[in-house]
C-alpha cells in the first residue's frame, strides 16, 4: 500500500479550506467558544447543504456522500487547521461511525439520513468517570424490565453531549459479563431522567459534557449484547480521524512560527536568519511531515480495511499527539513574550493540542496498544 492523494482529493481539500477560511477565522472561533452551544447553526447548515460534510462517509443509500475514511480525514485536517467550532467530530465521526458499525439496516435507515443532512446532531457517550476509552472501562448498566431497557449511571467527557438531539450510549446488560454484554443504545436528548451538564475544560473550542442517567428509557442499537466488535471498529476510525485533525492544527502552527520568524527582527536581523532558529524550524518541519505521513497512511489503511489498521491507528494517534504538543510549545517559544498573551492565537491551538492529546486516550496508551496489536 502506497499513500497518495488524487486530483479529486486535492480539489476537495481546496473546497473545504476555502469554506473554513471564510467561516472559521480566529475572531469567529473566539466568539463561538464563549457560547454554551459552541457553534453557529447557520454556518453548520451551510456546511451541510453546500459541502455535505456531515454525510461524507455515510453510504449513499442512507443519504450520505458515499466516500470513505480518506475524504473524511481530509475534511478533518482542514477543520483542525482552522479550529472549526462545530459538533462535527462528536456527531459526524463518533456517533455516526458507531451507528454504521453497530446499527441494523432499520437503525441506519431511521437515523443516518438526518445526520447526513445535518438536520440532527448526535453524540457518543462512552467514557465514564475514570476516563477510560475502551470496553473495559464501561460500567453503566442497562436493565431490561417488561421488554424495555433503562439506563443508570454516568458518562463523562461526552463531546457535544449537552446540545445533541440524541445520544448513542454504550452500556452493559445487567445479566451479562465481559465484552459480550456490551450494547449500543440511543437516547433522546430531552429524555426523562437524563441530566446534561457542560464541563469547564481547558479547550473551550471543544465542548465536553457529563451526562447522568436515572432510569432513562433507551432503545437498543443493533443486536443486544454483541457490541464489542462494533465499539472497537468505531474507536479505530476515530483514532485515525483525530490524528488527521491534529495534523491540520500542527501544520498551521508551523506556518505561523515560520511567518513570525521571518517578520520578527532582533539585532537588526530577522530571527529566522539565526542558525539556531533555522535548526529548530527544520526539526519541527521534519516532525510534522513524518506525523502527517503516518496519519495519511492510517487513513488509507482504514479505507482498505488493512490487516494492521488497528496498530496503525494507534501509532498515528500517538505520533500526532506528541507532534502537535511539541509544535505548539515551540510555537509559543518562537513568538516569545507575545506568545503567552491572550491576544495571540497560539494559545488557542496549544489548548486544542492538549485536549486532543488525551481525548480517546493519551500517547502512552496508544503506544501500548500499538505493541499489543502489531502482529495481529
Amino acid at each position: 500500500m502506497k499513500h497518495s492523494f488524487t486530483d479529486e482529493h486535492e480539489q476537495f481539500r481546496e473546497f473545504v479550506r476555502k469554506f473554513m477560511g471564510a467561516n472559521s477565522d480566529t475572531t469567529e472561533v473566539r466568539r463561538l467558544m464563549e457560547t454554551d452551544i459552541g457553534y453557529d447553526t447557520d454556518v453548520w447548515n451551510n456546511l451541510s447543504e453546500s459541502l455535505g460534510l456531515p454525510g461524507v462517509h455515510i453510504p449513499e443509500e442512507y443519504g450520505g456522500q458515499g466516500f470513505g475514511p480518506v475524504e473524511l480525514c481530509i475534511a478533518l485536517e482542514e477543520m483542525g487547521r482552522s479550529l472549526y467550532c462545530a459538533p462535527y467530530f462528536g456527531s459526524s465521526v463518533l456517533a455516526t461511525t458507531a451507528i454504521l458499525n453497530a446499527g441494523s439496516t432499520h437503525d441506519k435507515e431511521k437515523l443516518l439520513p438526518d445526520l447526513a443532512a445535518g438536520k440532527r446532531i448526535a453524540a457518543l457517550a462512552l467514557a465514564e468517570s475514570r476516563g477510560q476509552w475502551d470496553a473495559a472501562g464501561i460500567e453503566m448498566i442497562a436493565t431490561k424490565t417488561n421488554g424495555a431497557y433503562t439506563l443508570n449511571g454516568e458518562k463523562s467527557f461526552v463531546l457535544d453531549g449537552h446540545s445533541a438531539d440524541f445520544i448513542v450510549v454504550v452500556a452493559r446488560q445487567a445479566d451479562s459479563s465481559g465484552e459480550d454484554g456490551i450494547t449500543f443504545f440511543t437516547v433522546e436528548g430531552d429524555a426523562q431522567g437524563l441530566d446534561r451538564r457542560l464541563l469547564n475544560t481547558i479547550d473551550e473550542t471543544r465542548k465536553l459534557s457529563v451526562l447522568r442517567f436515572n432510569n432513562v428509557e433507551a432503545t437498543p442499537l443493533g443486536t443486544v449484547g454483541s457490541g464489542a466488535q462494533a465499539l472497537q471498529k468505531t474507536l479505530v476510525l476515530s483514532y485515525v480521524a483525530l490524528a488527521n485533525e491534529m495534523m491540520g492544527g500542527a501544520q498551521k502552527l508551523l506556518e505561523s512560527a515560520l511567518e513570525y520568524a521571518q517578520m520578527r527582527v532582533q539585532f537588526g536581523r530577522a530571527i529566522g536568519s539565526f542558525q539556531s532558529m533555522k535548526h529548530k524550524l527544520a526539526d519541527l518541519l521534519l516532525d510534522v511531515e513524518l506525523a502527517k505521513t503516518t496519519a495519511y497512511y492510517a487513513a488509507e489503511s482504514a479505507e482498505e480495511c488493512a490487516k494492521d489498521m488497528t496498530a496503525v491507528a494507534s501509532m498515528a494517534k500517538a505520533y500526532a499527539s506528541d507532534t502537535y504538543m511539541k509544535v505548539a510549545i515551540a510555537c509559543i517559544q518562537i513568538h516569545g513574550g507575545i506568545g503567552f498573551t491572550w491576544e495571540n492565537d497560539t494559545h488557542l491551538y496549544f489548548k486544542r493540542a492538549k485536549s486532543s492529546e488525551v481525548f480517546l486516550g493519551g500517547p502512552a496508551l496508544h503506544r501500548e496498544q500499538l505493541l499489543q496489536n502489531w502482529d495481529k
